[in-house]
This record gives C-alpha cells, sequence and structure tokens, in this order.
C-alpha cells in the first residue's frame, strides 16, 4: 500500500544523518525513480520539511515528529513502561516530563490504541529508592549543554575531594545512580556514586571536549578494562578501597 511505503520512506529518512540519493530510495523501496520523487513531493505536502532536489539528495530536517501510526502495540508498551519507570527512579522534573510526553502521544492516539496506554497492566513500581538527589536537573543540564562541574566527593571511607568535571553520562540503575565524567584531576576518566557527591556546581565554562567525543573515547577505556577485568560492566563503580587508590579506572579515592 502506498500510505505504508510513504511511512516507512518517512521512517528511512529520519534514521539517516546524511543526504541519500532518489536513486537509492527508489531501489530500497522497489519503485521507480518517478515515483520516488512524487512519493517525496507528497510527504511535504503534509508537512514534513525534506531538503533536498532530484539528482542532489534528500534529508529529513530535524524536528519533524512521525505520525502516532508509526507506533505499533508493542512500541507503545515500551514507551508506557519506560515513562513509568523514569517516574519511579528519575528526578521530580524528569519524571514529570515523562508524564506530559506520555500524555501528548496519547492525545493524538486513535481511541483503541490510547485505551491501551491508559490501561496498559505493565509497571515499574517505586520499591522505596532513595530520593532523587535535588542536583540532578543541574547534571542533565550540564550533560546536554557540556558544561564543566566543580564537585566534591566523598569516597567509600568518607574522604572528600574537590574537583573539576566533565560529565557526559549517567546511569540510572534500580538502587544507585552513577555519573560517569572526565576528571580534571586524575586526567581519567571516573564514575561517581551520586549518593556520595556532597555538591556539585556549575563553572559556567564549556568544557573543551564534544560529548560524542568522550563517549566515545569512554566507551574504549570501558571495552580494555572490560578485557582486562572480564567481571567488569559499564558504569558500575569499582572497588575503591585504599589497595586501589590510583587505579586508572578507580571509581572513588582521595585527591
Amino acid at each position: 500500500m502506498r500510505a505504508t511505503r510513504l511511512l516507512t520512506l518517512l521512517d528511512e529518512l529520519r534514521r539517516r544523518r546524511k543526504p541519500v540519493q532518489g536513486a537509492v530510495l527508489a531501489e530500497l523501496f522497489g519503485v521507480s525513480l518517478r515515483t520516488l520523487y512524487r512519493d517525496i513531493e507528497v510527504l511535504r505536502g503534509q508537512g514534513a520539511d525534506i531538503a533536498g532536489d532530484p539528482g542532489v539528495g534528500y534529508q529529513l530536517r530535524p524536528g519533524f515528529l512521525l505520525p502516532s501510526m508509526m507506533f505499533t502495540t508493542e512500541e507503545l508498551e515500551a514507551l508506557a513502561l519506560g515513562a513509568c519507570w523514569v517516574a519511579a527512579h528519575a528526578d521530580p522534573d524528569l519524571a514529570t516530563s515523562a508524564s506530559k510526553a506520555m500524555d501528548r502521544i496519547a492525545g493524538v492516539l486513535p481511541d483503541s490504541l490510547r485505551l491501551q496506554v491508559e490501561t496498559s497492566g505493565l509497571f515499574a513500581p517505586y520499591w522505596g529508592q532513595t530520593t532523587a538527589e535535588p542536583w540532578l536537573p543541574l547534571l542533565r543540564t550540564a550533560i546536554r549543554e557540556e558544561q564543566a562541574l566543580l564537585l566534591r566527593y566523598a569516597d567509600a571511607g568518607g574522604r572528600a575531594s574537590e574537583r573539576v568535571i566533565w560529565p557526559f553520562a549517567m546511569a540510572f540503575l534500580a538502587e544507585v545512580r552513577l555519573l560517569a565524567a572526565w576528571c580534571e584531576l586524575r586526567h581519567e576518566f571516573r564514575h561517581f556514586r551520586a549518593d556520595r557527591v556532597l555538591s556539585l556546581a556549575a563553572t559556567g565554562q564549556r568544557y573543551p571536549q564534544r560529548r560524542h567525543q568522550l563517549l566515545k573515547r569512554w566507551r574504549e577505556h570501558e571495552r580494555q578494562r572490560q578485557r582486562r577485568e572480564p567481571t567488569a560492566s559499564l558504569l558500575t563503580e569499582p572497588d575503591s578501597s585504599p589497595a586501589h587508590t590510583g587505579c586508572p579506572h578507580s571509581a572513588t579515592e582521595s585527591a
């Protein structure tokens, strides 16, 4: 059906970060180049902001959202369950945003799908986890905007230290939240437990590397660590006992 092809074409354009030739898309969908050009114009007529011309290539500009009909029942269940988990484990601001997002999605769904979302039997209950740290919104903003932060931290032994970090990732685990950052004090990647952070303050300065570059370097760093220590896993805090102080991958250590 043409409607299905148009939606699939839109999804294909959304996933691509660079312009793609019309001939490539036509071959991918098994249609003529002329048909592909007509499909592009139909999508544009429906509001899709597609840049490009025949012979040049096409690219969907950022900001265009796929129609709600692109969600399958299981995709909607996954979104609803994810929103419930965020509401139970994240800070209040992020939890509110998750609820608003689901309300917005449900608001444009057909009645049958909206009912499935609103009456989903999948839950992520709150089991008495510790209250989210008040500085989490600051941290999320710093990660998003690539801002350096001033961190005061206590290791497992209660020893306090102060350092400037470049936060680029955070894991919301069942029992603890962990921050991954580049540490200017140690000149190395470090993992910090949220419950051991004494204070966190903005420096007003952007760190010199892009977040995606830090993520790439960190993943390689963790892969090498896992080869050395097969039981290690990403974003878990290694042993921070004195015997490990100064180890290249130690997560908590005294300054």
